[in-house]
């Protein structure tokens, strides 16, 4: 025994010092001793052999030597087989294995978790619990609910949960924390939260997954909350903070805390420099990158390829393309991960042909194609719509197998969809064989920049698990082609999801869809649920809710929104401009815009259509002149379709016909109906026949289908008596096949929307509604006002019926608020400003133009529109 006892001593002695020669004279020495044959030894060797990296003496030994290998030969074999990452022999060797024990089962386990076949892990598990015949250790649950949490399975889970307490592990700290980092990785954080509490001494490795779980599901607020009352923090944790902060876009608090970081001594590490990095790349800050690349060279002893690939994305996004190619050529050890970096920085500055060669170095050098490089190619086919070399990379995806890669598929459907080849997008979808929340939502925006909402919404329905990605998604197809309706329902059964939250992508959504159908009530609730959720001083969600506000009619709340707002950005300003601009408030506006001038905001062409909007509404003539040459002299932008027709507008308005007409010649590109359509107007103002004429002749040759036009000069015709040209331009629209917009409005009662045609009698009310209106009518009679002569349809058109049904809805101290989709008639004008004073109403009405404040007896437009 004590011989025995002794060459096992020398043969681990040999394996834990990679001592080959060794192992082998001690393996003469067994057979010179007769002990060649003894299990025990043989084992021992085996492991020496394994442990010296010996890979082929030790199967020689298994092969030739051990006649009689027990459950422990086999599984000292499997082990290194597995940790080596080869696990065709080691499935194969188990296969084989006459019998098995726990650690046999547990290995092979651990083996596919390294390998990060996650699913082979959790079937593994199931077939060693139905053959019943080795009962699980704590090694062993460790292994499937790490499995389980890196799939998200949210059914395992809690099955695992039954056999945890079944068995009886609680109080093994190991066991625990993999029972707490499953359920927050598989999104049950307020149970995974439950069952920290009752964790006697968590160490440091739960309590990371308690915070990456409030991370994820409860914002970086929760998560910071939570950081700064752990009572021990490790790298770690530091490092999970920096990344979440930076992935919530509060970048600049994500380098502040490697700054404390630093301060208190926390050791800076590989994960943390990269996390830095990225978040220097997000802000652009090339400065702060450079002093990080500094202390990079200084501390780490060689730069791992994970550093280096965030110092080629740092330098590539922040234009420095030739200093990233400098890092990337220092590598010594270049992986996928650094060629597809630079391969995307390269997309990134539109050097397409440059980032093609750049693969195809790639190819040569690695002898290898990466997943993600060809993802990432495949996205720059994606951004220049460029089919061919798409087809080619997909043909070379299924030559390669990488087209049963997620990440492959998911930028394949996205190319397919975004150049209309929705049958191929989807042969690709159907081919996948296993499907993330990128695919779905990939499909359903597919179908849903076509239009086709119901195709969309069938796949929304056939997905099994969605996220706030998915559910905005269907919301933004809904409410995109109009069916806002159906998207506000979407968002009430969103609410209803326990593990969804909505984010601020969905209230930006909803406010657009507020916006659009004018759903006063209902904005204000959604205003509510931002301020519940702490999102309504986020920026793009401000931003959203201004321009609601402004389109609802409330232009005074979204001023006051506006200034309560820190951190304006370009679109803050824009959208208070265009504010102003719809609501008649042109020196607002022009005064909003010299504010931004004045922060130093430099505008861009929406902020000029919006101020010259502004000056066209308003009659704001030297002011509008003025700006459009600011826009070129100043600030180098060349005015578009958008500017010209604002500023012939303008012009036209004051009665500068002969200007604008002037300006219309002038312009560099080829007017639109648009552009013409705007002289046209002005020249029905100040009955200009013969201006008008031109105007139209050029609306016709360009076959706009809009009636506007048609009507317009046969109204200008019909005013100045000539009756027969009048009915010639009826007849041409008849014969083009032109049709009059039909006028309608509505308004929200009752969170309800009623909607109004002219002589409308589909309305529940309609009877009370038209005697209202006569008595209306009957009122303003005695101020003077004369119904002329005009078709009956004039006489109830939809935004008088709207009116009537508001006063008897509404209570006397509530502003009527309407919605039209056609420029109000001057009739119309007339009888609503003399309404609104015979009743001590307040009407505010959004026609296709602009807004209408309407009060007592008086108009926001001045009587210019």
């Amino acid at each position: 025994m004590a011989v025995t006892q002794a060459l096992a001593d020398a043969l681990r002695s040999c394996g834990s010092r990679g001592a080959l020669d060794g192992a082998r004279a001690l393996h003469g020495r067994l057979v010179t001793v007769g002990l060649a044959s003894a299990v025990f030894l043989q084992n021992t060797l085996l492991h020496a052999y394994l442990s010296c990296g010996a890979l082929s003496d030790a199967r020689r030994l298994l092969r030739a030597d051990i006649k009689e290998p027990n459950v422990i030969t086999h599984n000292i074999m499997m082990n290194r087989y597995a940790k080596q990452g080869n696990l065709s022999d080691a499935e194969e060797l188990f296969d084989r294995m006459p019998r098995r024990d726990v650690a046999s089962w547990n290995t092979l386990m651990s083996g596919y978790f390294q390998a990060r076949r996650f699913l082979d892990g959790l079937e593994t598990f199931v077939s060693m619990h139905r053959s019943g015949g080795s009962l699980p250790n704590a090694f062993t649950f460790c292994c499937v609910m790490k499995s389980c949490g890196a799939l998200g399975c949210r059914e395992l889970a809690p099955q695992l949960l039954g056999l945890f307490w079944k068995f009886d592990f609680w109080g093994d700290p190991d066991v625990e924390t993999a029972l707490v980092d499953m359920f927050v990785r598989c999104g049950y954080v307020d149970f995974a939260s439950r069952l920290f509490s009752q964790v006697e001494r968590p160490t440091i490795f739960c309590r990371n997954s308690m915070l990456a779980g409030y991370a994820k599901l409860y914002g970086i607020d929760h998560a910071i909350e939570y950081f700064e009352g752990m009572p021990e923090r490790d790298v770690v944790s530091w490092n999970m903070m920096v990344a979440a902060l930076s992935q919530s876009g509060r970048v600049r608090e994500a380098l502040g805390l490697v700054v404390e970081m630093h301060r208190k001594g926390v050791r800076l590490d590989s994960t943390t420099y990269t996390s830095s990095l990225t978040a220097c790349a997000r802000l652009s800050s090339l400065g702060w990158g450079k002093q990080l690349h500094a202390k990079v060279i200084r501390s780490l002893p060689q730069i791992d390829p994970y550093v280096a690939s965030a110092l080629i994305e740092l330098y590539a996004k922040c234009g420095s393309f030739k200093e990233a190619k400098r890092v990337f050529n220092s590598l010594h050890d270049r992986n996928s991960v650094s060629w597809t970096v630079l391969i995307g920085g390269s997309l990134q500055y539109e050097c397409f042909s440059k980032s093609v060669e750049l693969f195809n170095q790639m190819r040569a050098e690695l002898m290898a194609i990466d997943q993600f490089a060809l993802a990432t190619l495949i996205s720059g086919c994606f951004n220049r719509m460029d089919l061919c070399l798409g087809r080619q990379l997909h043909s070379l995806c299924l030559k390669s197998g990488h087209d049963r890669a997620i990440v492959v598929s998911n930028s394949l459907i996205s190319l397919y969809a975004k150049c209309g080849d929705l049958q191929n997008a989807e042969f690709v979808f159907s081919s996948m064989s296993e499907r993330d929340i990128v695919s779905w939502t990939s499909m359903i925006t597919a179908y849903s920049q076509i239009g086709n909402i119901i195709k969309a919404r069938e796949f929304f329905d056939g997905m099994a698990i969605r996220n706030a990605i998915t559910w905005n998604a269907m919301l933004g197809a809904y409410i995109q082609h109009g069916a806002e309706e159906d998207g506000l329902k979407m968002y009430s059964a969103m609410l209803s999801q326990k593990d969804v939250t909505p984010d601020w992508v969905t209230y930006v959504t909803l406010f657009r869809g507020c916006a659009d159908i004018g759903a006063n009530k209902l904005g204000d609730q959604i205003i509510g649920h931002t301020v519940k959720a702490g999102l309504i001083l986020n920026v793009s969600v401000a931003n959203a809710a201004i321009t609601m506000y402004s389109k609802c009619g409330r232009i005074s709340e979204a001023q006051k929104l506006f200034d309560l707002l820190n951190g304006k950005d370009l679109v803050s300003w824009n959208a208070m401009i265009t504010g102003y601009s719809q609501h008649g408030m042109g020196k607002q506006a022009a005064k909003t815009f010299d504010d931004m001038l004045s922060k130093g905001a430099k505008p861009d062409y929406i902020s000029y259509v919006a101020v010259l909007s502004g000056c066209s509404h308003s009659g704001l003539v030297q002011e509008g002149k003025l700006y459009f040459d600011m826009m070129t002299r100043v600030h180098g932008i060349s005015p578009g379709l958008e500017h010209f027709s604002c500023m012939v507008d303008l012009l036209g308005r004051a009665g500068q016909l002969t200007e604008a007409k002037g300006l219309i010649d002038k312009m560099p590109m080829k007017p639109t109906a648009e552009v013409w359509g705007a002289l046209l107007s002005a020249c029905k103002i100040h009955g200009n026949d013969e201006l008008a004429e031109l105007a139209a002749k050029h609306v016709f040759e360009l076959d706009s289908p809009d009636s506007g036009s048609y009507m317009l000069l046969a109204k200008i015709y019909s005013d100045a008596g000539k009756s027969d040209d009048s009915a010639q331009v009826r007849k041409l629209m008849r014969d083009k096949g032109i049709k009059k917009n039909p006028g309608y409005s509505w308004m929200e009662v009752e969170n309800k929307v009623h909607v109004f045609k002219a002589d409308d009698v589909s309305h529940p009310q309609v009877i009370a509604i038209r005697n209202k209106l006569d008595e209306l009518m009957e009122k303003i009679a005695h101020l003077g006002y004369v119904r002329t002569e005009s078709p009956r349809s004039e006489i109830h058109h939809s935004e008088k019926l709207a009116v009537a049904f508001g006063i008897m809805s509404l209570p006397a101290w509530m502003p009527i608020h309407i919605m039209k989709n056609l420029r109000i008639c001057g009739d119309c004008h007339t009888v609503i400003k003399l309404i609104s004073s015979v009743t001590d109403r307040e009407f505010v009405i959004r026609d296709g133009v602009r807004f209408h404040h309407f009060k007592s007896g008086s108009c926001s437009c001045g009587d210019y529109w």
